[in-house]
């Protein structure tokens, strides 16, 4: 059975328009392209956004949350942090009626088209090493791709791939069970063949004899090998480091730790500024604690925002009890068995039942005896994430060629692990892709939600459309007369579109930028497109 609804004229939607309509209790996405009309879901399948409010760029539409790219043709998946696509209607013009048909009990989503294990068409086995991001990405793009080989994923820890960005946000504050984390279920990985071993460490990678060696001594011979293996929270390294309730957060055992230590204490200490402190000290503020921020920089995301953004976030937090000791350095933590104190270098002691440090991760790549590594412990890759033949890196470790400035960078957002994982996954597949993505990360922080998108480690300037005192501003970052990444707030769409523009090379000049103080990005993309 099929729901039909007249959803719209023909002559209200012009070319490269989409409105939301209704059939049913559906939520459709309905488009105009080339003078023909299309649609599919309008739900995003990672967290629920709405596509309509998001930005449209030729046949691809960017979810406003988490900037997933979806065909609006076909509903397929384009780019993460998504993993499936959306369903396709059919659609039917009458006169001047455009009639959608939506079959009954339709999901809202679907798993994209994927073949099995056939070892008598393919006899050549794939090994991923880690089930993160980019692990988790590139098992699946193999299959969509049509590798038919045997796929092995290999993970030190002992869940199911599951969303880590919840840990220090919906899960850390409570909203979020912990089986609600992993991203598919079991029966998922049986029936696409992906085999997912837990709990196994590996020692040592050969390139030559393509070949690993685990801890007991075992090896594994492979025909093509991804290292996803992702980073490594850096602990406290300072007298009384060792204490109880002293914590990283990077696993899910690291959070579900927190959580039960958050069930006996009233005062946390959160040690480090950037991403992952701030988010805890927002998570654990929301479970009642008294929460106190310190860190060296002047403010909070200095090194990556700027100071007049990091002060802003820094307001929304003094705004909801959090306290922060900016300038200020651990030298040691006090208490007999448990934690009782933080010890600054200014001599102040800062009252503590748990504490949790945010100071950063190092690429988990010590293992790799075979392989080349830079002095920060990243693997080099090259522009289709290739290290050697036959050998790939992808995600926290992977230092790889910016396709826009040709400098080597590295980068620990995870959806950039998520796009690093399918390109890598396309160039094992044997069909060749440059990375040209752009990367985007986001954090949930009270009720500012920043969204970055770019990459630069340091600017000229930073130019600001917006109000920075009312939170709703557009920032980009200006580095040798080019706009190289931008972070706003209460722009969602808009940052969608500037990462679009970004992909196509087409962002403005800081010329045209202090020209245009009011400048859209939508307007520019709409532009574009005729």
């Amino acid at each position: 059975m099929k729901i039909e609804t007249t959803v719209v004229r023909a002559s209200d939607l012009k070319d490269g328009e989409m409105k939301e309509v209704m059939v049913g209790e559906t939520r459709v996405l309905l488009t105009r392209t080339k003078g023909k009309f299309h649609a599919i879901g309008n739900v995003c399948t990672h967290y629920g956004g709405y596509l309509h409010e998001g930005c449209r760029s030729g046949t691809g539409v960017y979810c406003p949350w988490h900037q997933s790219r979806f065909n609006v043709i076909s509903g397929d998946l384009e780019e993460p942090p998504a993993l499936d696509a959306v369903p396709r209607f059919e659609v039917r013009v009458e006169g001047d009626d455009v009639i959608v048909s939506v079959p009954e009990g339709v999901q809202d989503r679907r798993v994209p088209a994927m073949v099995k294990h056939n070892p008598a068409a393919d006899r050549r086995t794939f090994v991923i090493l880690g089930a993160g991001g980019a692990g988790n990405m590139a098992a699946q793009t193999l299959r969509q791709d049509g590798f038919e080989g045997r796929i092995i994923m290999l993970t030190a820890e002992n869940s199911l791939p599951y969303d880590r960005p919840n840990l220090s946000k919906a899960y850390l504050y409570g909203d979020a069970p912990v089986d609600s984390l992993p991203w598919r279920s079991e029966q998922f990985y049986r029936d696409h063949d992906i085999e997912i071993r837990f709990g196994h460490r590996v020692t040592a990678v050969d390139p030559t004899a393509k070949a690993l060696e685990f801890a007991t001594g075992a090896r594994m011979a492979y025909d093509s090998l991804l290292l996803a293996t992702g980073g490594v929270a850096r602990p406290l390294e300072v007298p009384g480091g060792n204490l109880e309730n002293v914590f990283t957060l990077r696993i899910i055992e690291d959070a579900t730790r927190i959580i039960a230590a958050a069930g006996h204490a009233s005062r946390a200490v959160v040690v480090g500024a950037s991403f992952i402190g701030m988010e805890a000290a927002y998570s654990l503020a929301k479970r009642g604690l008294k929460v106190t921020v310190a860190a060296p920089g002047a403010v909070p995301f200095q090194k990556q925002l700027g100071p007049e953004i990091g002060r802003v976030l820094q307001q929304v937090h003094e705004g909801h009890g959090v306290s922060f000791r900016m300038g200020a350095r651990v030298t040691r933590l006090a208490g007999d068995r448990q934690v009782k104190a933080v010890v600054l270098d200014s001599g102040e002691e800062l009252p503590a039942d748990l504490v949790v440090a945010g100071i950063g991760v190092k690429p988990a790549t010590d293992f790799l005896k075979g392989v080349p590594l830079n002095p920060d412990g990243s693997v080099p890759v090259d522009q289709h994430l290739r290290v050697a033949e036959g050998l790939y890196a992808a995600g926290d470790i992977a230092r790889f060629p910016d396709w826009r400035t040709g400098e080597a960078i590295r980068i620990e957002h995870w959806r950039l692990a998520q796009q690093h994982g399918r390109v890598a996954a396309h160039n094992m597949a044997s069909k060749p892709v440059e990375f040209r993505g752009v990367p985007f990360f986001w954090s949930e922080l009270f009720e500012a939600m920043p969204q970055y998108v770019g990459y630069v480690t340091d600017w000229d300037e930073i130019m600001v459309h917006g109000d920075l005192a009312a939170r709703n501003f557009v920032a980009f970052y200006v580095k040798k007369n080019r706009v190289l990444a931008a972070c706003g707030l209460e722009h969602t769409a808009q940052m969608a579109a500037i990462a679009e523009l970004m992909r196509l090379d087409k962002l403005p000049t800081p010329e045209e930028l202090r020209a245009h103080p009011g400048y859209d990005p939508m307007a520019r993309l709409k532009e574009l497109q005729k």
